[in-house]
C-alpha cells in the first residue's frame, strides 16, 4: 500500500513539474496568441497554456484611434513580465514604454520597439523611440536592399530591434533589416506550404539582368529566364519588362533547399507554333527579317516568335560565299520560301529565291560551284602529269 501511495505521489509530482515547465515563459519569448476578449483598456489573450495574457489595447489602435483587431484574431506577442498575477505581453515597445529600463529589456530579450524616423544623418537615420529617446539606424540596417531615395523612410513609424544598448541608453543602435529578414522567412514558410510547381501566380519584377528578370511572388523571389519571357528571340529583357511591373507567371521550378526558383511568362502565352503547319505549308513564300547570322546560315523571322533557318547552301548568290554575312546582314528584309516544317521540334527550313524567282533544287550546283569548275577546266591539262590525273579524278568524283 505504501509503495502504491509513493508511486502515486511521484507521478503527481512529475506531472506538476511538467506542467510548470510548460507554463514557464521567458521574458522576450515570442508567442502566437488568440484574442478572447477586448475591454476599453486591455486585450485578453489565450496563449495556449495555463492562464491568460493581457495586452495594452493602445498597441492595436490606428492613428484614428480605431482598434485594428477583433475577438478570434491571431496575433504575435512578446512576453514582458508578470504583474499582479497576470502575464503582460506586447507587440512592440515604443509607445508608453520608452523608459531606458524597458528599452534595455527589449535589447536583451529581442523585443521589437516602435520608433519614428525623424531625419537622415551621416551614415544613416536618426530615429526616436517613444518620442523622446534618440537612436541611430545605419543605412545598411534600414531595409533588405538599398533604395535610390532615402527620403521614403522619413516621417514613418516603423518597428526595429535594438542591436546595441550602451552608456545607460545614451548610445542606442537599432536595426530594421533583421526584423524584415525574420518576417520574410516567416512569409516564405507560409508560401512554401501553399505554392506548387505549375501554379499561376501574380508577381512583381524586382530587377532585370541580361539573362532574365527576377520576380517576387509575395515574399518568394525567382528568375524568369530570358528564354521564358516570350516565344520571340529576346536580346535585351529590359525592352519587354520593367522594374515594378506586375505580371502573371507560371511556377516552373521550386528549389527551397538552394532558394532558387524559376518562373515563366511564355507558358501563359499562346504557342505560335500551333498554327504554323497550316499558316506556312511547304512552298509558301513570305517576307522575313534576318535576326541572327551564323557560319552555317541565317535565322530569319517570318512571324512573331517564329524563326526559320536559311542554310548557307540555300542562299541565292551569283558568286561563291563562305559565310552568310558576305551577302546578308541583321535586320535585312528578304523573301524566303518555306521548304519544310517540323512543328514537333519547332524547326523550319527556308530557301531564298533566285533573281528569276526559282529555287535551286537540292542536287543543283550553286553558281559558285559552276564557276569553280570553269576556272579549273581553263587551266592546261597535261594528262601525263600526276597532278592532272588527280584533278581529273576529283572533278569526276564531284559530278557523280
Amino acid at each position: 500500500m505504501t509503495n502504491e501511495n509513493s508511486n502515486s505521489n511521484d507521478f503527481a509530482s512529475m506531472l506538476q513539474n511538467s506542467l510548470s515547465a510548460m507554463d514557464h515563459i521567458e521574458p522576450g519569448q515570442k508567442l502566437e496568441a488568440i484574442i478572447v476578449n477586448l475591454t476599453d483598456d486591455w486585450i485578453f489573450l489565450d496563449i495556449g497554456r495555463k492562464g491568460e495574457g493581457v495586452l495594452d489595447k493602445k498597441e492595436c489602435l490606428n492613428r484614428e484611434g480605431e482598434c485594428t483587431v477583433k475577438t478570434g484574431d491571431s496575433i504575435t506577442v512578446f512576453f514582458l513580465r508578470s504583474k499582479d498575477g497576470e502575464m503582460v505581453f506586447t507587440t512592440r515597445l515604443g509607445r508608453g514604454e520608452s523608459g531606458h529600463e524597458q528599452l534595455e529589456d527589449a535589447f536583451h530579450n529581442g523585443i521589437p520597439v516602435e520608433a519614428f524616423v525623424e531625419k537622415e544623418i551621416k551614415g544613416g537615420f536618426e530615429v526616436k523611440i517613444g518620442g523622446t529617446v534618440r537612436a541611430f539606424c545605419p543605412y545598411s540596417q534600414m531595409a533588405l536592399r538599398r533604395v535610390e531615395d532615402n527620403s521614403v523612410y522619413l516621417g514613418q513609424h516603423m518597428k526595429f530591434y535594438i542591436s546595441e544598448f550602451s552608456e545607460k541608453g545614451r548610445n542606442i543602435v537599432v536595426s530594421r533589416r533583421q526584423l524584415l529578414i525574420e518576417e520574410e522567412e516567416e512569409s516564405k514558410k507560409a508560401r512554401q506550404a501553399e505554392l506548387r510547381e505549375g501554379m499561376v501566380v501574380k508577381g512583381t519584377i524586382t530587377s532585370i539582368r541580361n539573362f532574365g528578370a527576377f520576380c517576387d511572388i509575395g515574399g518568394v523571389e525567382g528568375l524568369i529566364p530570358v528564354s521564358e519571357i516570350s516565344y520571340e528571340h529576346i536580346a535585351d529583357p529590359g525592352e519587354y519588362l520593367s522594374v515594378g511591373q506586375e505580371v502573371q507567371v507560371e511556377i516552373m521550378r521550386l528549389d527551397w533547399a538552394k532558394n532558387r526558383h524559376s518562373f515563366s511568362l511564355k507558358a501563359l502565352m499562346a504557342d505560335p507554333w500551333d498554327e504554323i503547319p497550316d499558316r506556312f505549308p511547304p512552298g509558301t513564300r513570305v517576307k522575313g527579317t534576318v535576326m541572327r547570322l551564323k557560319p552555317f546560315g541565317a535565322f530569319v523571322s517570318i512571324a512573331s516568335g517564329i524563326e526559320g533557318l536559311l542554310h548557307v547552301s540555300r542562299i541565292a548568290s551569283p558568286t561563291r560565299i563562305q559565310y552568310p554575312a558576305q551577302i546578308l546582314k541583321v535586320g535585312q528584309e528578304i523573301e524566303v520560301e518555306v521548304e519544310s516544317v517540323d512543328p514537333e521540334n519547332k524547326r523550319i527550313s527556308l530557301a531564298q529565291p533566285r533573281e528569276d524567282g526559282t529555287i535551286a533544287a537540292e542536287d543543283d550546283e550553286s553558281a559558285w560551284v559552276r564557276d569553280y569548275r570553269k576556272k579549273e577546266t581553263r587551266e592546261p591539262e597535261t594528262m601525263g602529269s600526276l597532278g592532272a590525273l588527280l584533278k581529273a579524278k576529283l572533278l569526276d568524283g564531284d559530278k557523280k
